[in-house]
């Protein structure tokens, strides 16, 4: 029962993230470069929090500072791995890579994004992965039987939204429109903040209000990316059979 539930948990925290680095990043070893990189970024923000946190006292007792603390070091950290892909633009690999694909400055942010989320998520799942191994069950002591199932739901959005805020943030960074700054530290806080909620088992406002974001960013990295409704209806609109298509189509008036 206990593995059934640790790969469970596994599937559906990391699954979505996994699907998306076979089919668009694993390929590319650049971006897998890329990805690795920014998940490194993301360490170096944990370990400025961490220390951050021993030496303040007050982030000790006052969880909601640290969180606040921890946002505002993991987009400093973002920036500063935007500036180090915004340097090494000059070199000749990235410009031969950059010249291969008019999606590059996208695909850049969407690959650093994921390897932000993939990090995050695991270091927020890892200590419940490691207990759900047993021996036990979840709620033997009187806690919720559904801890480790939001914890799942909540780090797959997560990944998600880092992957979101990342082309939202190299997309606001190289346009210099310094609003998506004030949206993504905004939601990131607001996220991260609400998910105290789960110490008072108040599961339902941090999942609403973690999905509701998700779809918020969702449509603005699309936008930002320079999709449209008109992209999205020539993807999805189906399209006449090859043989159809070549047919002349001829119209034959009776005569009288």
């Amino acid at each position: 029962m206990t593995l059934m539930t640790l790969f469970g948990c596994i599937f559906i925290a990391f699954g979505p993230a996994t699907v998306i680095f076979l089919v668009a990043v694993a390929r590319d070893h650049f971006h897998v470069i890329i990805m690795i990189s920014s998940a490194f970024f993301w360490l170096l923000s944990l370990l400025i929090s961490s220390i951050w946190w021993t030496i303040v006292s007050p982030l000790k007792t006052q969880l909601a500072f640290g969180v606040a603390f921890s946002v505002l070091f993991q987009e400093l950290f973002r920036y500063a791995f935007f500036v180090l892909i915004k340097k090494a633009e000059d070199s000749e690999l990235v410009s031969l890579a950059s010249k291969s694909s008019g999606l590059f400055k996208h695909k850049t942010a969407f690959v650093s994004g994921l390897g932000y989320g993939i990090m995050s998520g695991l270091f927020a799942m890892v200590n419940i992965l490691a207990d759900i191994t047993g021996p036990g069950a979840p709620g033997l002591n009187g806690e919720s039987p559904q801890f480790l199932i939001i914890s799942a739901l909540l780090t797959c959005a997560f990944v998600l939204l880092n992957t979101f805020w990342g082309i939202i943030w190299f997309e606001s960074c190289s346009e210099k429109k310094y609003g998506y700054l004030v949206v993504v530290f905004g939601s990131h806080l607001f996220v991260s903040l609400m998910t105290l909620l789960n110490n008072k088992e108040s599961y339902l406002g941090s999942m609403l209000s973690a999905y509701l974001v998700l779809v918020v960013m969702a449509v603005l990295a699309f936008k930002v990316a320079g999709g449209s409704l008109q992209n999205l209806h020539s993807i999805f609109a189906r399209k006449l059979p090859s043989d159809m298509r070549s047919e002349d189509v001829t119209v034959v008036s009776p005569t009288t």
